[in-house]
């Protein structure tokens, strides 16, 4: 595999981390998604919520917790209200209901400013990545495996396969931004 192809594919690993990060962020409805990053002490280590209960959203501002251990729940509601979500669970002695407030314009402005340092993150991590190609090329080229023009050639596709990565995470952070804008 070539050095381009391999930045290609680190790239688009660190689009699909960006993707990850950016589901769990709350856009004023309900997806189970939201408690991805968080985890609870189960039977002695940290586990994510998701391995330790059903979460489903059956009301569009709505979160519902069945875990499978009943002994779980009070763990698992201390971890949401410990947690930055800033929801108050309700537990029924069964399952644990999270009610998605209505986020205030103020709060909307926040996770937008935190989408995107998430964006920015990526972007320095994909300019890292060329970089990392660029003096690879560099080094076949001192090593005698590479001529001048096979370094001109891979070092103008590499800067076209980041400007692509770019282009990609401007188009996902633009929709993930007007999601959470939405009124």
């Amino acid at each position: 595999m070539d050095v381009v192809e391999q930045s290609g594919q680190r790239m688009q690993k660190s689009i699909d981390v960006l993707k990850n990060e950016m589901a769990t962020l709350r856009a004023g409805r309900a997806n189970p998604r939201l408690l991805d990053r968080l985890t609870v002490e189960a039977y002695g280590t940290p586990t994510p919520v998701a391995q330790v209960a059903n979460v489903s959203a059956p009301e569009p501002r709505m979160l519902v917790i069945s875990p499978w251990d009943p002994k779980m729940i009070s763990i698992i509601e201390k971890a949401i209200q410990t947690s930055d979500l800033g929801i108050n669970p309700t537990n029924d002695g069964k399952i644990i209901r999270l009610v998605i407030p209505e986020l205030t314009t103020e709060r909307r402005r926040d996770l937008v400013k935190g989408l995107h340092k998430m964006g920015e993150d990526c972007k320095i991590a994909m300019r890292a990545i060329r970089r990392d190609g660029m003096e690879h090329v560099k080094k076949l080229k001192k090593d005698g495996e590479y001529t001048e023009d096979d370094v001109k050639d891979d070092e103008t596709a590499l800067q076209k396969v980041l400007d692509k990565a770019m282009e990609q995470c401007d188009k996902l952070l633009a929709e993930k931004e007007k999601e959470i804008m939405t009124l």
